[in-house]
């Protein structure tokens, strides 16, 4: 077995012994799920079809999105009654836990069973594609049809020039000032920092007020540290070509961006391995964080203080973090039609608004967003969702974020340069796509 060959289909097969292995040791009950995939492998069978010319059956297996207290199931079995009623396609839903989920649908792609549409983020979605375990969408979708949705959210569940996933929902992150901090320090809330220069002179002044200017959890995801301070000054990790970034002139600008943070004291002393500051912004220690929709909604609810959200910090380029969700179909169904059709219906302008009106997340398109007309703070993330990249989009990327984030550490512990911090994650990434 060559090397090019195991790459790409190392993980199927691992995946197909780890099952294997769970069957023989009888760790875990598989009745649920063979009575789940005995439908999704039957979904050729013939149902009366409906006006769309689709019949048959697919399986959906969806998250939990919300606490349970909001109508989500009741949501679901909608979805599916009006689903059925317009194609004739019966829907059998299933709803699976967020732990352990890789594994759960690996091993059931992996044994020829499994769903037909299930959900997955940004940096699984490569993965999948490379392992060909997802459905290139692209024949049964057209430009048209995704003409509605934000920019970014396309950009994140598309790869190699492929369309692999309707996108449902989306969050963006922004700068979230504590407002009694502000008005201590004497600054308008309408006149924040808008690039980098302007915040590091506020920084200056909260640190000298015994403030911390920001939030720098650095051994939390990538994603809500280095990264949008990477893509503002131009910079990336790697491309979907294998092109290394992130030692470029660019990226290394956010390493020293971090590292005079760091030196200067405008983040806490722990945030070489911090797992967030949580307790330091609320406790009304921090200026700001970078927060999305959860921020804001804790901060409604347990009014610690008053807060204002400023636009993306900018420095080449005005961008920041947020997520996409999306649904996509498994390359194993039998009924892809029917399964595409069911993700392009789930994500249509108005069950969009039911499904993000439900879980509180920001819609993918634009005409949907009216569910906060009522709700300031969301309408105003909601607007910089067109600023927001999803991390990471490479088939590694889960795999290079510790790679940097060690180098990161070892950077602000004073044992190495930010452009020697940049080179050796150019070293490690390297070694991990080509090994």
């Amino acid at each position: 077995m060559n090397n090019s060959f195991f790459k790409k289909f190392g993980l199927l097969f691992l995946v197909l012994a780890f099952s294997l292995v769970m069957v023989a040791c009888n760790e875990e009950s598989s009745s649920d799920a063979d009575d789940s995939t005995d439908k999704s492998t039957n979904n050729g069978s013939a149902n009366t079809e409906g006006s769309s010319g689709l019949s048959g059956e697919i399986t959906v297996w969806a998250h939990p999105y919300t606490d349970g207290t909001t109508g989500e199931g009741d949501m679901w079995k909608d979805f599916a009654a009006n689903f059925e009623a317009e194609t004739g396609v019966k829907v059998n839903f299933e709803q699976i836990p967020w732990a352990n989920r890789d594994q759960k649908i690996l091993t059931a792609l992996a044994a020829g069973q499994g769903p037909d549409v299930f959900y997955v983020i940004p940096d699984q979605m490569p993965q999948y594609a490379e392992q060909q375990l997802i459905l290139d969408i692209s024949p049964y979708v057209t430009e048209e049809e995704l003409n509605g949705f934000v920019p970014t959210a396309i950009e994140a569940t598309s790869w190699k020039g492929k369309q692999y996933g309707m996108p449902i929902l989306q969050t963006a992150e922004s700068l979230v000032y504590n407002k009694n901090i502000l008005d201590e320090l004497g600054v308008d809330e309408n006149s924040l920092p808008t690039n980098w220069d302007e915040f590091k002179a506020l920084a200056e002044k909260a640190k000298a007020a015994g403030y911390y200017a920001f939030s720098f959890a650095g051994g939390g995801s990538l994603n809500n540290t280095l990264y949008p301070f990477l893509w503002q000054a131009g910079g990336n990790v790697i491309d979907a070509d294998n092109n290394i970034l992130i030692n470029k002139p660019e990226s290394v600008k956010a390493f020293e961006l971090i590292n005079e943070m760091y030196a200067k004291g405008w983040i806490p002393q722990d945030s070489i391995t911090a797992l967030d500051h949580d307790s330091l912004y609320f406790g009304g220690k921090l200026l700001a964080v970078n927060g999305s929709g959860i921020s804001v909604n804790r901060l409604l609810a347990e009014k610690p203080f008053e807060f204002v959200i400023a636009p993306p910090l900018k420095d080449a380029e005005q961008l920041t973090y947020g997520t996409v969700g999306m649904f996509v179909g498994s390359a194993i169904s039998k009924n892809p039609e029917a399964a595409t059709e069911f993700m392009k219906y789930i994500t249509n302008t108005e069950n969009q608004r039911t499904f993000n009106n439900i879980t509180q997340y920001i819609p993918t398109r634009d005409e949907a967003k009216d569910i906060f007309d009522s709700q300031p703070y969301m309408a105003q993330l909601a607007e910089y969702t067109q600023y927001a990249k999803p991390g990471v989009i490479h088939p590694e990327g889960r795999n290079i974020m510790p790679l940097i984030q060690a180098e990161i550490q070892s950077m602000l512990e004073g044992k190495q340069s930010p452009q020697q911090a940049a080179d050796k994650s150019a070293d490690a990434i390297d070694k991990l796509i080509n090994k």
